[in-house]
């Protein structure tokens, strides 16, 4: 399916997102925050960075501005229990508020992953 960057700074939710991603048949490579991220942007390529925004170091939004600064199609998703600062700091930008429900986020990330077919004009 795709290729999956999580930067999570809590080890539990971080384990149960990967696992959950995992199962959906998704290739995921989880780190414990956006510092811990960043060597990963240039050797490999991802489809989507799912990141927390609060995290020690290198908080989520500025992770995501390195990463789509790397690779403009890559797409974002920010999990936050403070969902209306991450609007107003990344506006656009998917955003899930804690507590999510694993099906949820599973369910998003299937969506942002799922390529738009072309339309035909007649």
């Amino acid at each position: 399916m795709g290729r999956i960057l999580l930067a999570e700074d809590d080890a539990t939710i971080r384990r149960f997102l990967a696992r959950a991603l995992e199962r959906a048949g998704h290739d995921v490579t989880a780190v414990g925050d956006g510092a811990q991220a960043l060597p990963h942007l240039k050797p490999a390529r991802f489809d989507l960075l799912i990141a927390d925004i609060v995290m020690p170091e290198l908080d989520g939004i500025e992770l995501a501005r390195r990463a789509i600064g790397l690779d403009r199609g890559l797409k974002v998703i920010f999990i936050t229990g403070f969902a209306g600062v991450a609007k107003s700091s990344a506006p656009g930008a998917t955003v899930l508020s804690k507590p999510f429900h694993l099906r949820d986020i599973v369910a998003e990330v299937n969506r942002q992953l799922t390529p738009v077919p072309a339309s035909t004009a007649d």
